[in-house]
């Protein structure tokens, strides 16, 4: 698929959701073409023992956004790239745009279930899909294809990155990590922040813009109203990795 812009995702990922929000409004305003694209955190961070790196919570999360990754690419192979759109949004809907179910359990408990057909059936019923693609959950055969796009999203940036990757006028342009955005602009100002930082992603020699500190993202499942600002984190090396 020939696309204005390459956005590579990992549907667990809240700051991948929080900008490719984004990226919708723009190209809506601009009438650009999207391919979304995978990129998998569970195979990103396959070598590290997460016992030891990052909450608690994390390795569950990781693990289930690569089962939804496998229904993505199965998807993706009999329904075509343009489902990908439908998919992705559907489910980060589901995962971000309600507030916390306290009844759900513990937080890796919520993000276990994310895993699952409980949840993903619905998902694909509001994406105008087939409920049968929840096979693919369990399927790894899937696993070899999503690490190769992993592959191709870090060879585009370098591996000292997260997600989401956009890559700005394929096949020639540049990708970066992000922009990691944590508030979601509107009107004008959503093309006018887009129109800055391809004007960064244009120059040959830019590298990197970074701050480690991060606020939570406007979104219901963090309790951050969109008229509020979400409390400051350090995020070092990118992540929410407690030591390298």
């Amino acid at each position: 698929m020939n696309a204005d812009i390459n956005f590579y995702f990992d549907p667990v990922c809240p700051f991948a959701w929080m900008t490719s929000k984004w990226v919708r409004q723009v190209q809506a305003q601009r009438d650009y073409t999207v391919d979304w694209r995978f990129i998998s955190l569970r195979q990103v961070n396959a070598d590290i023992d997460y016992d030891a790196h990052f909450p608690p919570e994390y390795e569950a999360g990781h693990t289930a956004g690569l089962r939804l990754l496998r229904v993505a690419a199965k998807a993706r192979a009999e329904h075509g790239r343009e489902s990908i759109a439908r998919l992705y949004k559907a489910c980060g809907t589901h995962i971000f745009e309600t507030a916390p179910d306290t009844d759900q359990g513990t937080e890796e408990e919520v993000r276990e279930r994310r895993g699952t057909r409980e949840f993903v059936e619905p998902v694909l019923a509001e994406a105008g899909l087939p409920l049968e693609l929840a096979e693919a959950l369990d399927d790894e055969s899937w696993d070899l294809e999503i690490r190769q796009e992993t592959d191709e999203a870090l060879a585009l940036t370098g591996k000292d990155v997260g997600t989401p990757i956009i890559h700005f006028e394929p096949p020639a342009g540049v990708a970066f990590f992000g922009p990691v955005i944590s508030r979601l602009p509107d009107g004008e100002s959503a093309a006018e922040l887009w129109d800055h930082v391809v004007g960064l992603a244009r120059f040959p020699g830019f590298a990197e813009l970074k701050r480690s500190l991060r606020e939570q993202p406007q979104l219901p499942a963090f309790g951050v109203a969109a008229d509020t600002v979400g409390q400051q984190e350090d995020w070092h090396g990118g992540s929410r990795r407690q030591k390298k």
